[in-house]
Order: C-alpha cells, then sequence, then structure tokens
C-alpha cells in the first residue's frame, strides 16, 4: 500500500518555503531526523499531524494527501471542477466537487472521462426560454439508452435522468451552464463543447 504522504510531496512543499529540515521539524514540534525520514521514505507523519503540515504550507490537508504542491485554491468552492461517478452494477450517479474516493456496490468507482458528442452519439441543442432543450438520436431500450444529462455551473450542478423507452431528450436551465454532459450506458459519458452552448443562445 503507497504511503499516503510522500516524503517527494513534503520534500518539494519545505524547499518552496525555503526552510531547511531543522526549521521545519521545530515548527512541527519534531526532530530533524523524523522530517528526514519522512523525505526519504523511510518513514511518514502521524495522521493527528496532517493538519499542522497542512497549515504550515498553507494548503487544505485534501491537496497534501493527493499529493499536490500547489497552493490551495478551494478546490471544492467551483462546481465545473465537479467529477462525475457511475456504478456499472445499479447505475448510481454519485457527483464528487474535489478530491475523492467513492465507492458503490463494494467497486471503488473513477470519475468518468467525457468525449466530446459526435457520431453515433451526437446531441442536438436548441433555446426554449429560458432553458436548453437537449436531444438525442440515440436508442431508449433497457440494453441501450442515455441513462441522465448534467449542466455544471460555477455554483451548482443540474442532473436529469432518463428512462429506457422515454423520449431520448431533456431540459436544462440556461442561467449559469458552462458545461453539459450526457451518460450513454453502454459507450459512457459524452460532452458538449462551450461553442456549441454559444451557437444554441445565438440561434435562440
Amino acid at each position: 500500500m503507497d504511503q499516503y504522504l510522500t516524503g517527494a510531496v513534503i520534500r518539494s512543499l519545505r524547499e518552496a518555503r525555503h526552510l531547511t529540515q531543522s526549521q521545519l521539524a521545530e515548527r512541527l514540534n519534531v526532530s530533524d531526523k523524523t522530517v528526514s525520514k519522512w523525505e526519504t521514505g523511510r518513514g511518514w507523519p502521524d495522521i493527528t499531524l496532517l493538519e499542522p503540515i497542512a497549515k504550515e504550507f498553507g494548503i487544505s490537508v485534501a491537496e497534501l494527501l493527493s499529493g499536490s504542491a500547489s497552493k490551495n485554491r478551494n478546490v471544492a468552492a467551483n462546481m465545473l471542477r465537479t467529477q462525475l461517478y457511475v456504478c456499472p452494477v445499479c447505475g448510481n450517479i454519485l457527483l464528487g466537487a474535489g478530491e475523492a474516493v467513492i465507492s458503490c456496490h463494494g467497486l471503488r468507482l473513477f470519475p468518468q472521462e467525457a468525449e466530446e458528442s459526435g457520431g453515433a452519439h451526437s446531441a442536438r441543442l436548441s433555446v426554449v426560454e429560458d432553458e436548453y432543450y437537449l436531444q438525442f438520436d440515440h436508442p431508449m431500450t433497457r440494453e441501450h439508452c442515455i441513462t441522465f444529462a448534467a449542466a455544471l455551473s460555477t455554483d451548482g450542478v443540474q442532473l436529469v435522468r432518463l428512462y429506457p423507452e422515454w423520449a431520448a431528450a431533456c431540459r436544462l436551465k440556461i442561467s449559469g451552464t458552462e458545461k453539459i454532459y450526457y451518460y450513454c450506458n453502454r459507450d459512457g459519458l459524452f460532452s458538449l463543447s462551450p461553442a456549441a452552448l454559444k451557437e444554441a443562445r445565438r440561434r435562440g
């Protein structure tokens, strides 16, 4: 099992702050030998030290654990960074707005990676009053269908569930929407480009 916090991360964060091992050790109330062990992979910080270490480097605990040496950008604040997870057993849809370990039915789920809309998974987008009307030329059977569509803005997520033998279409509020995704139960996640959204608004 990988260490939950690598020595390389601690070393890079320390060096970015122009601290010696001794200076960091003093601030954390540990010995410089302890810091050396962390950085050379011969040991790792006790869980009670995670918050003090993160605070010392000006990042979140989540960023520290993920191995990010970047400054804290409040990664959960912008909903456009939301990642979509789908359980292959039950079709459950889960959202993660930051670093997360997500599971369903005993399976670890990984974020879906979106392909751009096209081919057999093309979508047509139009504007009806204050909503996008999203249509698909796609089968809607139990074996093969679009199961949901999602619209992301900086402060929220709209999620619309579609069901077999329903119309292959849905409506999503335009206000604030910057990304649209939809999911095929066989072929995965697809996205509409920002240019497609702009063009639909222009025509509408």
